[in-house]
């Protein structure tokens, strides 16, 4: 088979081959690059600033993500006592909210280390491993996976938006 050169400098290279697990984690690993890439390089006014009516922002999208990972992953897969899934609207709307003195450098940290963390949780695990889910009853590791690519990629393509607004960047990369 011919070699195809890829052109590195388009960001993250996601797994075109190899088993099932490597390809699920690429997209994954890919779409929290998104993110990330989106806020670099903003100030924390920049990035707390309200661009449509609701009260998402590109700070708010990180502290949301880093929230939405600890619930998928830590608190399914390896939950300490009193942790809880988040079953109220209100909880969800929360997780945007940002609190006094917090700041994007402590947002993507705090992202940084929950995606580690996630991916440390889920390679103990086999993709068929089940685990009780509040609103949904029984869910393998392979659906919270495929979940957090969907979950993950809508809120890159809302911060892409929001990003353009901000300052006319564009680009996943």
């Amino acid at each position: 088979m011919a070699e195809i050169p890829i052109d590195r400098t388009l960001g993250p290279v996601l797994a075109r081959t190899g088993d099932e697990r490597a390809v699920l984690e690429a997209f994954l690993d890919f779409h929290r690059a998104v993110v990330l890439r989106k806020v670099r390089g903003l100030t924390d006014a920049a990035a707390a600033h309200r661009l449509v009516p609701s009260a998402t922002t590109l700070a708010g999208l990180v502290k949301h993500l880093a929230i939405i990972e600890r619930y998928w992953f830590q608190v399914l897969l390896d939950p300490a006592p009193g942790d809880r899934f988040p079953t109220a609207e209100e909880d969800a709307a929360a997780s945007f909210a940002l609190a006094e003195g917090e700041t994007l450098a402590s947002l993507v940290t705090a992202y940084e280390t929950q995606c580690a963390r996630s991916r440390e949780l889920a390679g103990r695990f086999p993709l068929d491993h089940v685990v009780p889910q509040p609103q949904l009853g029984e869910v393998s590791l392979r659906w919270i996976l495929v979940h957090m690519i969907e979950e993950t990629a809508r809120h890159a393509g809302h911060a892409d938006i929001l990003r353009e607004l901000t300052d006319g960047e564009t680009g996943a990369v």
